[in-house]
């Protein structure tokens, strides 16, 4: 027989407490995201309920157990019948097929910048014909036939040209716009990497809340609240340089390790890793 005292289950703990206001806080911006594009409450409900579904399939099933209609309703609150029928819809996209959509842009832009065979004596990205006669010197097709996981050279140079992250000259040669795929022309490109690296830095955090974690993963800020706004030019210009250097030296060591890339003949477990830089500002209420 237990003792102690009895506890109200109503009443929430602070934990329960500051997840719930971290949980509104991280969705306000969303909220205000998709209100900006039309979309209503019941919608967005809905795919909540489906991410539900989804999480307790991925995330929450029992090791040698098949996965039941009641156990997911248990897990989530919704009903058996909503579960029953969110568990037989096919999702329009997951997140590893945006994901997969994604890496596949960026892997050959990713490669251009930091593969020898495709960079100058200084070490910048090469302007590439899209065929070489030869087959031998530096082109966008043997750029895509080595990094571009089987897709057609010229999917990818339309996929590339479509987002803006490469151009083509007068004479001919494709040119690298960016050292980083950055899809300026195309919202739903964007909106792909707003799922995928939202989910990521998500997942970082929810890893380093865990209490019996061996090891944290990275995760800092640096953040001030009375800067003058005519400084704020400066800094982002600082991230710009920094931050690229930074993240250029961290994409040539994953690269020389990645054994698509590299001449690495690890057998070790195959693993992703992603390493992600972003800056925010907004105006202070100094009378909130």
């Amino acid at each position: 027989m237990r003792s102690g005292r009895k506890v109200n289950a109503e009443v929430p703990n602070s934990s329960t407490q500051a997840l719930e206001r971290a949980v509104v806080a991280l969705l306000r911006p969303l909220v205000r995201l998709v209100l900006k594009r039309g979309m209503a409450f019941g919608q967005f409900a809905e795919l909540l309920k489906r991410a539900y579904v989804e999480a307790a399939e991925e995330d929450f099933t029992v090791p040698g157990r098949k996965l039941t209609i009641s156990r997911v309703a248990v897990l989530t609150g919704l009903t058996r019948k909503e579960a029953s029928r969110l568990m037989q819809e096919e999702p329009a996209v997951s997140e590893s097929q945006a994901r997969r959509r994604v890496n596949r842009a960026a892997r050959v832009v990713s490669a251009w910048a930091v593969d020898e065979s495709f960079r100058d004596s200084e070490g910048n990205p090469l302007e590439l014909p899209f065929d070489e006669p030869s087959g031998e010197g530096p082109s966008f097709s043997r750029l895509v036939a080595l990094h571009g996981a089987d897709v057609p050279p010229r999917a990818v140079l339309d996929e590339l040209m479509r987002v803006g992250a490469v151009a083509r000259r007068e004479d001919g040669r494709i040119h690298l716009v960016e050292r980083a795929y950055i899809p300026a022309g195309d919202e739903a490109a964007k909106l792909d990497i707003l799922g995928t690296d939202a989910a990521d830095l998500i997942a970082s955090i929810e890893h380093n809340l865990e209490p019996d974690v061996a090891e944290r993963y990275f995760q800092r800020k640096v953040a001030y609240d009375n800067l003058p706004a005519d400084y704020l030019p400066a800094l982002r210009a600082l991230l710009a340089d920094r931050g690229q250097q930074l993240l250029e030296a961290l994409n040539d060591d994953m690269a020389r390790h990645d054994r698509d890339l590299g001449a690495v003949t690890s057998d070790a477990p195959r693993r992703r890793a992603m390493i992600g830089i972003y800056y925010f500002e907004d105006e202070v209420d100094d009378e909130a």
